[in-house]
């Protein structure tokens, strides 16, 4: 029996707007309203469509769920997780390792700096030239990455995955 391979998509907020008021409560700005339903028609077209979503309950990710899962042909499960609020790359990666198996394609909607860093630490490979463009990028607002794994979410650890798209609005 062959090990499953997984996808792993990861997607930051869209574009929020600054205020002073609490940072979690921050709504998307005009410019996050019009990139997250793109970024959604991205993945659409891509083929790529998570059995299960992870989002920050922060508003601006949220928001961005709420926009991009418009642009897909289905539905997935959707699971708002506050540890993503904030997490460290560690605290991401043990937060995918609490996955099921049973999830082929999973998609996390979260926050930099800890998605650009778990993006890079699970890049072992990466197809052409996608690593050094998502690195040059500092993985602006609506930054998308999918890798992809060969065993069970409770392995995923730095250098297991393979880069196989990254996109933004701005590359």
């Amino acid at each position: 029996m062959t090990e499953a391979t997984r996808r792993l998509v990861l997607l930051r907020h869209a574009k929020a707007e600054w205020s002073d008021n609490d940072d979690h409560e921050r709504p998307l700005a005009e410019r996050g309203r019009k990139e997250a339903p793109v970024a959604g028609q991205w993945l659409a077209g891509s083929g790529v469509v998570p059995d299960l979503t992870l989002c920050s309950t922060a508003t601006r990710c949220r928001e961005t769920w709420k926009l991009v899962v418009a642009e897909l042909p289905q539905r997935p499960k959707t699971v708002y997780d506050e540890r993503i609020y904030e997490a460290s790359l560690g605290e991401l990666i043990a937060i995918l390792n609490e996955t099921s198996d049973e999830v082929e394609d999973l998609m996390v909607v979260g926050h930099n700096p800890g998605l650009h860093a778990l993006a890079d630490a699970l890049a072992g490979e990466a197809e052409g030239d996608l690593l050094a463009r998502m690195n040059r990028s500092g993985y602006p607002t609506s930054a998308t990455t999918v890798l992809t794994f060969s065993g069970s979410w409770k392995n995923v650890e730095h250098g297991v995955g393979r880069l196989v798209a990254f996109w933004s609005p701005h590359a």
